[in-house]
């Protein structure tokens, strides 16, 4: 029987795999060549695009916005980056253990990933600008005050999502190496950096992973919560991109080699941040 449905599988592989590959090459890799191809020219609709060399990409990095979204955006990624996996990994040890309504908080934990970016911009908006009121002043008074608004919308929408992660990782933890730590007299906290975060490493680079590319491609929460303001203090490389595309009147072409510029870094920090993870998980 099983050697049937092996040859049965041989045999009409395409069938269940060319409609995958054709959405894929038609929704993404024929998108993705044609704006790099548009990074090349000055355009305002595909049809009247013009070569033009390396110029969108001049203009892309003279562009002094650019750098500033560029540096705000790694800080904002760094900062919530450390704040989301440690307060989560800590959420999820603390769950792990007997907890009274554990599953109860993991439920509230998680359900600010499922409500929408621009619904969780503007409701925190609303909120965050409330109490500033109290100062005489609001999120857009400066960049300063918009990073850290994101800042907190960011780590109270993924630290449940990222807790889950955690929490499946401990649960899967062989429990035979805690019980010989426990057996040779290491105390909780010898346990948990030595045993326990080590034999974690797979869980922290998925969350790492995430967590890195969700602060530098986070758009939504930005254009709601701040807008980008005041100017462009507050602006992240993605609302960057969106306003320099939409917003700038013969800046299209720029706007697009910021966007593929912008793929190349993510793609990078990416493959970087996996490698570095992994090679952690081999010493473990």
């Amino acid at each position: 029987m099983t050697t049937m449905i092996g040859k049965s599988i041989r045999r009409w592989w395409a069938v269940f795999t060319m409609p995958t590959f054709l959405a894929f090459i038609i929704g993404f890799l024929a998108p993705f060549a044609v704006g790099i191809y548009l990074s090349f020219t000055k355009f305002t609709v595909i049809t009247n695009a013009k070569w033009v060399g390396l110029k969108n990409y001049e203009k892309a990095f003279g562009d002094e916005y650019f750098w500033h979204s560029l540096i705000y955006t790694t800080l904002f990624t760094i900062v919530t980056t450390v704040i989301i996996n440690v307060v989560a990994f800590a959420v999820a040890y603390m769950f792990t253990k007997a907890l009274k309504g554990a599953t109860l908080f993991r439920a509230v934990f998680f359900m600010p990933n499922l409500i929408g970016g621009i619904i969780l911009g503007w409701v925190w908006q609303l909120m965050l600008n409330g109490v500033l009121s109290h100062w005489n002043t609001s999120l857009t008074f400066s960049g300063t005050y918009g990073f850290w608004g994101l800042v907190i919308l960011t780590c109270w929408q993924q630290i449940g999502y990222m807790m889950v992660v955690y929490i499946a990782g401990m649960q899967a933890l062989p429990t035979d190496v805690l019980e010989a730590a426990a057996v040779d007299g290491a105390s909780s906290s010898q346990t948990l950096f030595n045993v326990t975060i080590p034999l974690m490493m797979p869980s922290i680079t998925v969350c790492t992973f995430l967590t890195v590319t969700n602060g530098f491609k986070l758009f939504d929460q930005n254009l709601a919560l701040t807008g980008g303001k005041p100017g462009h203090d507050s602006e992240l490389l993605a609302l960057n991109i969106y306003n320099t595309f939409y917003g700038r009147m013969g800046w299209e072409g720029a706007g697009q080699a910021k966007a593929v510029v912008f793929f190349i870094i993510v793609a990078v920090i990416s493959l970087l941040q996996n490698k570095l993870t992994r090679s952690k998980e081999v010493e473990a």
